[in-house]
C-alpha cells in the first residue's frame, strides 16, 4: 500500500498531538498529581505510536513505546513525577518534533542516535532512577474475592486502554457496626464521586440486605490517585480498614466478544468514566473551550488565498460599478449596486473569518521556551498569558512568531534580574513575564511585559555612543523617549559579552523591521526597577482594508484608515520651522507637518490654495503628524496588492498599491515610515 497519500494528514495530526503533549508536560510539572493531564499524555503518546507504526517510522514508534512504559508506572502510582522525569520526557518530545519536521521537509525520520534517551527511560523503568526520582509501593498483594469473568476482563482492558485505572477495594467495617447497609450506602456514594463501580463481592443486593460479615469488596474504574480514594473512605465513620489493589490485565490478552449487548455495555461504562473524569476537574474556562469545539475540515491554505483573491477582484468590480451607477443616475442600477455591496461585504467578512487564526497557535510555543531559558540562566520565571483566543489573519500569524521570541528572550536575559538582585530590591524572588493579546478597533495589540529592572537610559546612550550609532551632539540632545528608540538600531546591544541568548545586537532590530513590514508598530514603556513593556500594534488583516483616498497633485494615494486620527484644515501662516522641521501648534501640542507632494516628488496642484491646507492627522502609537494633501476623495474599501520584489525593498514610504474602480492604480502610503 502506498502510504504517501496519508503523509500530509500524518504530519498535520502529529504536529497537533505534539503541541498538546508539550502543554500537558508543562502542566504535569506544575501539578504532578493531575491524573487528567497524565491520561492525556498517555493517550497522545499511544496515538503517535499507532500513527507512526502505520506509516513505518520505527524510531518514533520505539521511543513512544518506551514513553508509554514510564507513563504507565506513573499512572499506577508506582513512580512520582519529578523535574528530572519531565526533563527526560521533554527530551523525547524534542526528538519527536524534530523528526516530524524532518519527515515534513525531507520525507524521512531524523537520523539521530536516540539510544541515550531510551537508556534514561529504561533506567526509570528498571527502578534505577536518577537524582531525586523515587518509587512508591502502596499496593498490597492480598487475595481477592472478586472473581472476574470474561466480561469483567474486557472492561478492565478497555479501561486501561483509555488511560484509566482499575482498583479492587476491600472495606472492613468496625465490629459491632450498627446499620451496616446504611454504612455501605455511604461508602458507595463516596466511591461514586471518584469512580465507577462495576463489580462487588458479595452482590449489591446482598450488601443492601446486610447479608455479609464485616467486610465487602468492590471493583472500580477511576482516574484519581489511589491515596485520595483511600483517604476519603477511611474518613467515613465506622470504617476500620481499607485495602486497595491495582488490577492489571495484559492488554494483549484475548478478549471474548460474547455478544453485541456486552460490547455496548462495556463501551457505555468506559465512555461514561471518560466523560466524567475529563470534565470533573476542569475550570469553567476550559469547559467553555470544550463546548466551542465543533466539526472542522482541513483546507489547503492555497485554496483560501485563491478565494481571497477572487473576493478582492469582486470588490474591485463592485467599486467600478458604483462609479458607473453614480454617473448614469439610473435608480435601479444604484439599488442593484447597493445590494451587491452588502453581499460582497458579507462575503468578505465570511472569508476573513475563515482566514482568522487564534493567536494561541503562536503563544503555545512560549511556555516551554521560558521554562528552558529560565533553567539555563538559573532564574525563577513565571509566564502569564492572556487573550490567547484573539484572532489574527493567517499571514500575520505566520510572521509574528520570530519577533515575539526575540522580545521574550530579551526580557528573560536583560529584563528580569537574578534571584539575589531581586531579593535585594525587595521583590519576589520569582520574576513574572506577561504575554497579552487583545483587539483594539481594527488592530490587534500584543504586549510583552516583565517586572524586571527596566531599561537603563544612560547605559543605552553610552553604548550607542561607544558603537558610533550616535554622535556626542546627539548624546546631549536625546531625551529619554528617543534614547529608548536606540535599542531598535541594527547592531545595538547592552550585553557585556556574546552568549547563546543575546549580545549580537540583532534581536530588537529584527522585531522592528518585521513588525513594520506587517504594517504595525512597536512602542516601549519602562520604569526603573519596575519593569518594561513592549507594545506591538498590528492590523487585523493584510489583504483588504478601509482607506482614505486623497489627491496629491494629479495623483491619487490611499492612507489606511486605522492610522488616521482626524482630518482638519490648517492655516499656512501658522506653520513654523523648528530645526529644519515644519511644525504647527495644534490643540496645545506640537504637530510635525509633512508635505506629501515633496516627499512623493509629485507636482503641486495649481488649484491648491496656500492659505488653507487640508491636513490628515496620522498617528503612530502616541506620536502624531499632519500630512498635507491637495484634496480628499473619500473613504473606500481597497485591496492591497504587492509592489513586487523589484520595488518592495527600495520604496519604504509605499506599503503597496490598489486598483481603483476606474482601473487606475493608487499607491498606499506607509504612514509609519514617515512619522
Amino acid at each position: 500500500m502506498d502510504m504517501n497519500q496519508y503523509l500530509e494528514i500524518f504530519i498535520e495530526e502529529s504536529q497537533e498531538h505534539l503541541q498538546s503533549l508539550n502543554q500537558c508536560l508543562l502542566g504535569l510539572e506544575s501539578n504532578p498529581n493531575d491524573i487528567n493531564l497524565l491520561n492525556e499524555i498517555f493517550r497522545v503518546a499511544h496515538t503517535l505510536k499507532g500513527m507512526a507504526g502505520t506509516m513505518g517510522y520505527t524510531k518514533i514508534t520505539g521511543l513512544t513505546h518506551e514513553m508509554e512504559n514510564i507513563l504507565d508506572l506513573i499512572r499506577n502510582g508506582k513512580v512520582i513525577v519529578t523535574s528530572n522525569i519531565v526533563d527526560v520526557l521533554f527530551e523525547c518530545l524534542d526528538y519527536l518534533e524534530n523528526s516530524i519536521n524532518n519527515i515534513s521537509n525531507l520525507g524521512s525520520e531524523l537520523d539521530t542516535n536516540i539510544d541515550d534517551t531510551k537508556n534514561k527511560l529504561k533506567a526509570i523503568l528498571n527502578g534505577k532512577p536518577q537524582n531525586e526520582l523515587k518509587t512508591i509501593d502502596i499496593v498490597k498483594e492480598e487475595p481477592s474475592n472478586l472473581n472476574f469473568n470474561e466480561y469483567d476482563r474486557n472492561i478492565i482492558v478497555k479501561a486501561n486502554q483509555q488511560g484509566l485505572v482499575v482498583l479492587s477495594i476491600k472495606i472492613f467495617l468496625a465490629k459491632g457496626c450498627m446499620l451496616k447497609s446504611a454504612r455501605a450506602f455511604i461508602i458507595f456514594k463516596t466511591l461514586e464521586s471518584y469512580s465507577e463501580i462495576f463489580k462487588s463481592s458479595p452482590k449489591v443486593e446482598d450488601i443492601e440486605d446486610e447479608k455479609f460479615e464485616n467486610s465487602f469488596e468492590l471493583a472500580v474504574i477511576t482516574s484519581e490517585q489511589i491515596e485520595i480514594i483511600k483517604k476519603a473512605l477511611e474518613d467515613i465513620s465506622e470504617v476500620e480498614k481499607v485495602e486497595v489493589n491495582v488490577v492489571n490485565i495484559d492488554n494483549n490478552g484475548e478478549q471474548n466478544d460474547e455478544n453485541e449487548i456486552n460490547e455496548k455495555l462495556e463501551d457505555k461504562i468506559i465512555q461514561t468514566m471518560k466523560i466524567e473524569n475529563d470534565d470533573k476537574d476542569l475550570s469553567d474556562d476550559t469547559q467553555n473551550k470544550k463546548a466551542k469545539i465543533g466539526k472542522t475540515v482541513r483546507v489547503d491554505i492555497d485554496r483560501l488565498d485563491n478565494l481571497m483573491n477572487l473576493v478582492s477582484e469582486l470588490i474591485i468590480i463592485k467599486t467600478r460599478l458604483e462609479g458607473i451607477g453614480a454617473d448614469s443616475g439610473n435608480q435601479d442600477m444604484n439599488e442593484a449596486v447597493e445590494y451587491l455591496e452588502r453581499i460582497t461585504t458579507s462575503l468578505h467578512d465570511a472569508v476573513m473569518k475563515v482566514r482568522m487564526v487564534p493567536i494561541e497557535k503562536v503563544f503555545n510555543r512560549f511556555p516551554r521556551m521560558v521554562r528552558d531559558l529560565s533553567k539555563d540562566l538559573g532564574k525563577e520565571i513565571i509566564l502569564n498569558m492572556s487573550g490567547e483566543e484573539t484572532e489574527l489573519d493567517r499571514t500575520v500569524i505566520d510572521e509574528i512568531g520570530d519577533p515575539l521570541i526575540h522580545l521574550i528572550r530579551n526580557s528573560i536575559d536583560h529584563g528580569i534580574e537574578e534571584t539575589d538582585e531581586r531579593i535585594q530590591n525587595n521583590k519576589n524572588s520569582t520574576g513574572n513575564l506577561y504575554l497579552r493579546a487583545y483587539q483594539d478597533g481594527n488592530s490587534v495589540v500584543i504586549e510583552v511585559e516583565d517586572d524586571g529592572r527596566g531599561l537603563n537610559v544612560d547605559k543605552i546612550k553610552k553604548k550607542a555612543l561607544e558603537k558610533g550609532i550616535i554622535s556626542k551632539q546627539d548624546w546631549s540632545d536625546l531625551d529619554d523617549k528617543n534614547s529608548i528608540e536606540l535599542i531598535f538600531r541594527p547592531g545595538f546591544s547592552t550585553a557585556e559579552m556574546v552568549s547563546d541568548i543575546s549580545g549580537r545586537g540583532v534581536g530588537l532590530d529584527v522585531v522592528k523591521t518585521k513588525i513594520e513590514s506587517l504594517g504595525g508598530n512597536v512602542e516601549v514603556e519602562t520604569a526603573k526597577n519596575k519593569g518594561s513593556k513592549f507594545i506591538i500594534r498590528l492590523p487585523l488583516t493584510l489583504a483588504i482594508i478601509q482607506a482614505l483616498l486623497v489627491k496629491v497633485g494629479e495623483e491619487k494615494f490611499a492612507i489606511p484608515l486605522n492610522a488616521i486620527k482626524e482630518i482638519t484644515p490648517i492655516s499656512a501662516n501658522t506653520i513654523r520651522n523648528v530645526q529644519g522641521q515644519e511644525v504647527v501648534l495644534y490643540r496645545n501640542n506640537v504637530l510635525p507637518i509633512i508635505r506629501l507632494d515633496r516627499i512623493l516628488e509629485v507636482s503641486k496642484s495649481e488649484n491648491q490654495i496656500d492659505d488653507e491646507l487640508t491636513t490628515v492627522v496620522v498617528k503612530k502609537g502616541d506620536k502624531n503628524a499632519g500630512f498635507i494633501v491637495d484634496s480628499l476623495i473619500g473613504q473606500q474599501e481597497i485591496v492591497i496588492k504587492s509592489l513586487g520584489k523589484y520595488l518592495s525593498g527600495s520604496t519604504k514610504i509605499i506599503a503597496g498599491a490598489t486598483i481603483l474602480g476606474d482601473g487606475q492604480v493608487a499607491l498606499i502610503i506607509d504612514s509609519n515610515s514617515l512619522i
